[in-house]
């Protein structure tokens, strides 16, 4: 199964609801929380264009926010996306 990053931050309810579907699906994940981490917000404004969470990555593909890992879920192309190796 692909390795999942997920950047949050505590009181986010698009973070809690991507938590949400990933942990009804099993999927393990890395969680980085952001909160009052500058550093880490300009890190991902270089990475992805936005500062902005939760922002996640399935192995090395950049999902997006919360949005987009439903509608991935959706599609029904996030377990192919988890799947990948």
């Amino acid at each position: 199964m692909a390795a999942v990053k997920i950047f949050t931050t505590r009181f986010c309810p698009f973070c809690v609801r991507a938590k949400q579907l990933l942990d009804r699906k099993g999927v393990a994940y890395d969680e980085t929380a952001v909160d009052g981490r500058n550093d880490l917000r300009e890190d991902l404004l270089k990475r992805t264009g936005r500062r902005t969470v939760p922002q996640i990555w399935v192995g090395d593909t950049h999902v997006g926010g919360c949005d987009e890992l439903y509608t991935l879920e959706r599609s029904g192309r996030l377990d192919e996306l988890l799947a990948a190796d």
